[in-house]
């Protein structure tokens, strides 16, 4: 169980009000990993002078080891943290009042002690300690999460009574990864996508309001990359990032639309990213990063990579956001603490600038502005600007270790540590 150690009344001047979570259809919720446009990006917030602006803690709340981000939507902000259950150590779902921080229910989702690879933070912090890493995914009612052990959950988002779940590992052949599972749930309609399933059926697509099975296939071996959901050429797919490269598929069937090879080693952990019938991908450990086009061929589609840097240009596990063709994100392999905030042109590969000092943290796109959350706990507001580095603010919001990703729901800004975690006012 969590515990709030500090909640502020919220004045009645500010837009965070419960009236305001009731009419949610005029405010942004933020309730799947990478947001409501699966992308990292959202419309911007309402802040007239960023420069000026004064960011304010309404609440804080202990969110004890792990690197799963927020989900926010139905008022509450949805995360996995490391907790207790009868006296066993493991991952813990829970559901905060995204007004007050104050725990609404949590749910144990699997006993796991020692994560395989992982180890306790070190002296510097670096090594982040073990924990959860998936983020839990908001639809309609429901909630999902799919834990470390690959055991996948539906629960009612309003009272966390559990709907249905199923244990990849088991029922379908599972085959784990060093670290073991970091890749959120991706939702498309009514089904429900992820990988980690053994031979002929290491993609899945479940039924989310079942949690039955609606199509299997392919012998992927997973990574710790969430895929991501894109329309190309007016085909609607989603793209998996596995050990064999990069793969599309039709959400609805699983039938393979494209494939493209790309190397493996270690851990791949960011998405790919979208822009136009561009797909970019990046990985840590010695791989680099490339590009590939998409084209039409006949009634299919085909992928031809456009550029590649081989062992540089690293995204370990903070997945870049891209506006008008610029990728802006972290991009540093272990580099805690000093790895810059870059820019790049997604269609050459070269790099436009970089600014040292943020580690692996993570970025967002909300509008014209990028919000950077350093590894450090800083919260860096930068205009997503492809001339040069630009900052307009810059504030200290976090202790611990920051690996997940700044989330902007109802025009506030939510964002977790390996220690804590904050809702915060932009004004």
């Amino acid at each position: 169980m969590i515990m709030t150690r500090t909640t502020l009344t919220l004045l009645g001047s500010s837009l965070f009000t419960v009236a305001s979570l009731s009419a949610q259809t005029t405010l942004t919720e933020w309730a799947q990993f990478r947001g409501p446009n699966n992308n990292g990006t959202v419309a911007a917030p309402k802040v007239a002078n960023w420069k000026s602006a004064k960011i304010k803690t309404l609440w804080k709340t202990d969110t004890p080891t792990g690197f799963s981000s927020f989900a926010v939507a139905g008022g509450k902000a949805f995360t996995i943290i490391t907790g207790e259950t009868d006296g066993n150590t493991g991952e813990v779902l829970v559901a905060l009042d995204a007004v007050k921080g104050k725990e609404v229910w949590s749910k144990p989702l699997t006993v796991i002690g020692k994560y395989d690879g992982g180890g306790d933070a070190g002296a510097n912090d670096n090594k982040g300690g073990d924990g959860p890493r998936s983020t839990p995914v908001v639809s309609g009612d429901k909630v999902y999460a799919i834990d470390a052990n690959l055991g996948v959950f539906c629960f009612e988002a309003a009272t966390g009574k559990p709907v249905w779940k199923r244990d990849v590992m088991k029922d379908n052949a599972g085959v784990q990864i060093k670290w073991q599972n970091a890749a959120s749930p991706v939702i498309d309609g009514d089904i429900l996508l992820l990988c980690g399933g053994g031979e002929g059926q290491a993609l899945l697509g479940l039924n989310k309001n079942t949690g039955d099975i609606v199509w299997k296939g392919e012998n992927d071996k997973m990574t710790h990359a969430t895929p991501v959901i894109a329309d190309i050429h007016g085909v609607h797919q989603a793209i998996f990032f596995t050990q064999v490269g990069l793969v599309g598929v039709n959400p609805a069937d699983g039938k393979v639309l494209w494939r493209a090879e790309f190397p493996f080693k270690v851990s791949t952990a960011a998405s790919p990213v979208v822009y136009e019938d561009i797909v970019y991908c990046s990985a840590g450990y010695g791989v680099g990063a490339g590009a590939f086009k998409i084209s039409k061929s006949g009634s299919g589609l085909r992928a031809e990579m456009i550029w590649r840097r081989e062992n540089e240009c690293f995204n370990h596990w903070s997945t870049p956001v891209v506006k008008d063709g610029y990728l802006y994100g972290m991009f540093s392999f272990k580099e805690y603490g000093v790895g810059p905030l870059a820019c790049l042109d997604i269609k050459t590969g070269k790099d436009v600038w970089k600014e040292a000092g943020f580690g692996p943290g993570q970025v967002i796109l909300a509008g014209d502005k990028v919000i950077a959350l350093s590894d450090k706990g800083e919260v860096v507001i930068v205009e997503a600007n492809p001339e040069k580095y630009v900052e307009l603010k810059r504030d200290d919001v976090l202790d611990g270790k920051v690996w997940s990703y700044p989330v902007l729901a109802y025009d506030h800004l939510f964002a977790r540590s390996t220690k804590e975690g904050v809702c915060l006012e932009i004004k």
